[in-house]
Order: C-alpha cells, then sequence, then structure tokens
C-alpha cells in the first residue's frame, strides 16, 4: 500500500507521524511518500523539501510568499500524480494542502484525504462545500465537526485529538521542576505567547505589560515562559527587560524527550497561564492548568477575519465543554490594561475552569483508542482495506 502525505506545520507533523505508526501497524506493508517534519520523517517519511517552508499564517503573511508557495503547490501535486499513491492525505495547512488536493482530484482518481477539519464552524462556512470538490473523507479532532462536513457529501470521521495521549508531569516531575528553577513554594505564571516570530512579535510587547501589571499586585509570583524552538532567541531578547527575571525555558539546549519533559513540568506547576489563542489550551486543559487566552494578528488579518467569524469564542476548551469559563481577549480586546486584571482574576479563582477542562479531555477520547490508531482505521475503511 502507497500513502502520499502533506503535512505543513509541527502540529500536522505530529499527527502525520502518529497516523503513520498506526497505519503500519495494521498494514504493514505499507510506504510512504510526500512532505512532512521530523515526526514523520521518523516513521519514515522522507521529506521532498523542508516542511517548514510552508509554515506561515495569516493573510497578510501569505502574501509575500505567495509565488514560492504556488510553485510549490504545483510541484507536490505533480509528485502526487507520478507516485500514483493509494491514497493522499493531506494534513491540516488548507491554503496549501487543498489547493494540491484540487490539483490532483482534478487529474486522477485517487482517493483524497484531509486530517483536521476546516474551522467552517468559526468563519467561512462555505468552505465545507467547496472542499467537498476535492476532498472525500475528513478525519476530525474535534467532537461536533462531523455534521458540518457530512452535510456537503463528505465522509467525516471523529478521531479524537492527540493532546488525550500526551503524558502529564507527575507530582514528583513537578517538584523536581521547582527545585531546579529555584521557584520554592511561589506561585507560578506561565507565559506563552506564540510559536511563530509574528505572534511573538506582536504578543510579546502585550505579554510584557501584562506581566508588570501583575507582578505589580502580586510581586510573590514567578514567572516561567516555554519558549518554541524557532523563536527562543527572539523570546530571551525580548524578556531582558521584563521585570520578574522570567524563566525562559530554551529547548534548544536539551534533548526533545528532555526538553518536552521540562515544558510539560512547567504547564502543571503552574498556578495560570497566559497563552496565544491555539492548541496550546488542550495542552493545558491536559496539564489542569487554568489559563487566559490572548491573542491579536496582522490589522488587515484581524478587519477581514472579524468580520467573518461566527462564534463569539475561539477558545478550544470553551468550544468543546460548551461553556465560556477561559476567558479570552482576542484582536481589539488584547491590550494589557483589559487582561492584567482577568490574569489577576483567575489567579485568585482557579478553581472555576476545573469541570470545563475535565469535560475537554473526556469529549476529545481520553482513556480511549490513541488518535493514531483511530485515524489509521477510517482511512483504511474509507479505502475498504480494514484488516
Amino acid at each position: 500500500m502507497k500513502v502520499f502525505l502533506v503535512a505543513g506545520e509541527m502540529s500536522g507533523d505530529k499527527l502525520g507521524g502518529a497516523l503513520m505508526a498506526g497505519l503500519k501497524t495494521l498494514v504493514p506493508e505499507v510506504s510512504f511518500h510526500g512532505i512532512g517534519g521530523p515526526a514523520m520523517q521518523a516513521e519514515g517519511l522522507t521529506s521532498q523539501f523542508p516542511m517548514e517552508e510552508l509554515s506561515v499564517m495569516g493573510i497578510a503573511e501569505v502574501l509575500p510568499k505567495y509565488r514560492h508557495l504556488k510553485r510549490r503547490i504545483a510541484e507536490t501535486a505533480e509528485a502526487v500524480l507520478q507516485a500514483r499513491p493509494d491514497v493522499l492525505i493531506t494534513i491540516d495547512s488548507p491554503d496549501f494542502s487543498l489547493r494540491v488536493a484540487r490539483i490532483v482530484k482534478d487529474r486522477s482518481d485517487i482517493r483524497t484525504v484531509h486530517y483536521v477539519a476546516p474551522t467552517v464552524w468559526a468563519w467561512r462556512a462555505g468552505r465545507a462545500e467547496k472542499m467537498s470538490k476535492m476532498i472525500d473523507q475528513v478525519l476530525a479532532l474535534l467532537p461536533f465537526e462531523p455534521p458540518y462536513m457530512e452535510a456537503v457529501g463528505m465522509r467525516c470521521d471523529f478521531v479524537g485529538h492527540p493532546v488525550t495521549t500526551e503524558p502529564v508531569a507527575s507530582d514528583a516531575e513537578v517538584l523536581q521542576f521547582r527545585e531546579a528553577h529555584g521557584l520554592g513554594t511561589s506561585p507560578v505564571l506561565l507565559l506563552l505567547p506564540g510559536s511563530r516570530r509574528g505572534e511573538v512579535s506582536r504578543l510579546g510587547p502585550i505579554f510584557g505589560q501584562v506581566l508588570r501589571d501583575v507582578l505589580n499586585a502580586r510581586p510573590d509570583l514567578r514567572v516561567v515562559l516555554p519558549a518554541a524552538a524557532p523563536v527562543a532567541e527572539m523570546v530571551k531578547e525580548m524578556c531582558r527587560d521584563w521585570p520578574g527575571q522570567v524563566i525562559v525555558l530554551d529547548p534548544r539546549d536539551r534533548l526533545e524527550h528532555e526538553a518536552q519533559a521540562e515544558k510539560r513540568a512547567a504547564f502543571r506547576a503552574a498556578d495560570v497561564a497566559l497563552a496565544a489563542s491555539g492548541t496550546v489550551s488542550l495542552e493545558l486543559a491536559a496539564a489542569g492548568t487554568p489559563m487566559v487566552i490572548a491573542y491579536d494578528m496582522n490589522w488587515l488579518s484581524r478587519q477581514i477575519i472579524g468580520m467573518m467569524l461566527k462564534v463569539d469564542t475561539v477558545t478550544l476548551v470553551n468550544l468543546v465543554s460548551e461553556t465560556r469559563a477561559v476567558p479570552e481577549l482576542i484582536g481589539a480586546a488584547c491590550r494589557a490594561d483589559r487582561i492584567a486584571p482577568v490574569v489577576l482574576d483567575v489567579l485568585g479563582d482557579p478553581s472555576a475552569q476545573a469541570e470545563a477542562m475535565q469535560i475537554t479531555m473526556d469529549r476529545l477520547g481520553r482513556g480511549g483508542e490513541a488518535p493514531g490508531i483511530r485515524a489509521a482505521k477510517a482511512v483504511l475503511d474509507g479505502l475498504g482495506r480494514l484488516p
């Protein structure tokens, strides 16, 4: 069996790696081709070009790289057509991967599967119908997504969210983390300003001012910032002028498994987190860490997306739990003078989010079959090859 996969982000690479491992378990003779990062390469993929070329987010951010991305779309589609796989699996990054799928579908009968349903429940609802012209099956991470895809004729399988299979730091690991960084019994504020340079450059100054305001009210707080490797140097430079002697966790200083273990310990050690919007809210929920979500984007992107948004929250914990337990300050509300009081409120009453976080993890599949295996079974079932 031959599978062609396309991933454009680190989160997609992790999904792809787990799916590939699941396929190898169920169909030992499977072979892989396509584009992916370290997780997919560890499962046997040789990437056609560096996956990082596709990690672009936001309308204004894409424009300068449009011509290059267009060339990569054509190159990738041609590679799929030449490989003649049993299935093309595109993973997230819809602006790139769905364009590849369209070319492939127009010129062949190759079955197409898209992993991670587009957020049609939040904005641009018409994407589902457009997507149905080039995608046969969708693998959804969130339990409320299948009806949106099925309504326009695509098969859609909820396969669970990978956050439910990630390990959570033990009490002993949290204690070791606190001792290693001299935190003692002090309350800890976790700062998570994003993993992309654009996010960090926009949110960093705001988070820095929030920190000043919060520390004025709670000077006993200690501050930890787990930095993503691509922005670690930028984060370190940014934090030099911040108060509170911010402890920056630089993953470049550690082996991969050590860096991940330290990050997990930081998440669970924290009493409250201020985080950029995204799947990090689910990681915090898995650790049981109360949070405040704040996010802003390029002015043009904010105006366009703001007009299209259909939901009153973009925080996944709120959406999955069907609550509004996690406070969020998005767009024009993403200001230090508005964020800081909310962080202090959550720190004062951290229990208010506990039930919502528990519901979220249960609904995402915690305790059930691993998402990689569920996704592999769904793909094989769609092909009529489930053992």
